[in-house]
């Protein structure tokens, strides 16, 4: 089943581009795939300890890299968030104009990409379906974007390649920095490896993860990308990316980097909270200031990346726990306002706020939707945001 949650994205993307009908095709894969993670999940036995539903085929014997995916408790959550924002963004996109199959192709590489992510167990395979997702993210924003698209998809491309290159060096020294006999890639055995790294590799190692996952997160000052990328984009494109793709980096820091390199964590957990607290309180009077609801809807997204990297920087169980549950609340939220935001901007042609008022009497249902989806983002008690931030 596991194997279908992954790869049928990725095989109905490739459908589309050789002809399929795109919008049928599309919410088909992504229906199918919700339905199976759901299944899974309610499957999912919770007493026990370590990855469940574990298959593995070896790729390079030589290097020990294996396309092998499980889940737990953390990642299944991962793709049940993935899942669903997937269908909804595959459900909300407006009729394309131009080019319509790669469109629809674009969003499922990138919920496959995502998936592929969140399900390998081989560090391999976790980084470079991560790749996978990221390419079409810059096709959606340059050729089907708004307002300066170009600029945006360039912009989004060269951080986002930064990330993922320090990113990828810091994955490469963890690996060389373990005794040889006890390197591999394997997410069940790296813990073996790990704790015999010395105590100023960790150091190091956890910084390269840090700043490379921060990046891809948005973690304060890499945060610019962000808000000019979600105003330029599609709204699907938007709803994924902040809703899915950029929970990688927050995956990654509690799957890799906290878990691995102990002494890293809690040598770094002063830069660590300073940082936040730039996500928190500069980004968040940043975001009040705004004129338009896309940018304002960005800047918002970065600010409670914060929240996220607070209970990630207390590297404690009950932080982990209320960081991921954050992450799926945040990531639900966020992809509904962007959604009310694209209906918004297709029925009225605008997102500047002073031209929006009154539209709750026009679009009600909408204004339900957005009015409930805020009130869950500043985490007003009986959301799950507000349990996650309490924690």
């Amino acid at each position: 089943m596991l194997l279908l949650i992954v790869f049928l994205p990725i095989v109905c993307a490739a459908l589309i581009l050789a002809g399929a009908p795109a919008r049928r095709t599309a919410l088909a894969a992504a229906g199918l795939t919700l339905f199976a993670t759901v299944m899974m999940f309610f499957e999912f036995d919770g007493s026990r300890a370590g990855f469940q539903y574990v298959t593995s085929y070896t790729v390079a014997a030589e290097w020990g890299i294996h396309l092998a995916f499980g889940v737990d408790g953390l990642s299944l959550v991962m793709l049940l968030l993935t899942t669903l924002v997937t269908l909804a963004a595959v459900w909300f996109t407006p009729a394309v104009s131009k080019h319509e199959n790669s469109f629809y192709a674009c969003l499922l590489f990138i919920a496959g990409g995502a998936i592929g992510a969140f399900a390998s167990i081989d560090l391999f395979f976790f980084y470079a379906f991560h790749e996978l997702a990221l390419i079409p993210t810059f096709f959606l924003i340059g050729i089907w974007g708004s307002d300066n698209r170009q600029a945006a998809a360039w912009k989004i491309t060269i951080y986002l390649a930064t990330g993922s290159f320090i990113l990828l060096i810091g994955l490469i020294l963890l690996y060389r920095s373990m005794p040889e006999a006890a390197r591999s890639f394997d997410f069940r055995l790296l813990q073996n490896g790990a704790a015999q790294i010395p105590a100023g590799a960790q150091r190091t190692i956890y910084l390269l993860l840090l700043v490379g996952f921060g990046i891809l997160v948005s973690l304060f000052p890499f945060h610019t990308w962000a808000p000019q990328a979600y105003a330029s984009a599609p709204a699907p494109a938007a709803m994924l990316h902040a809703g899915v793709l950029k929970k990688f980096g927050l995956y990654g820091l509690l799957r890799l980097a906290v878990p691995l390199l102990p002494e890293g964590a809690r040598y770094w957990t002063g830069l660590l909270i300073v940082l936040l607290l730039g996500n928190i309180i500069y980004v968040g009077l940043v975001t009040i200031a705004q004129k338009r609801l896309d940018w304002m809807l960005g800047y918002s997204s970065v600010m409670h990346m914060g929240y996220i990297f607070l209970g990630i920087a207390a590297a404690n169980l009950l932080g982990a726990n209320g960081a991921a549950i954050l992450i799926f609340a945040h990531g639900l939220s966020i992809a509904l306002l962007f959604a009310v935001a694209g209906e918004i901007r297709s029925r009225t042609g605008t997102l500047l706020l002073s031209d929006l008022g009154g539209l709750g009497k026009v679009m009600p249902f909408a204004g339900l939707a957005f009015g409930l989806a805020t009130f869950a983002a500043i985490g007003l008690p009986g959301f799950a945001n507000f349990s996650a931030e309490v924690m």
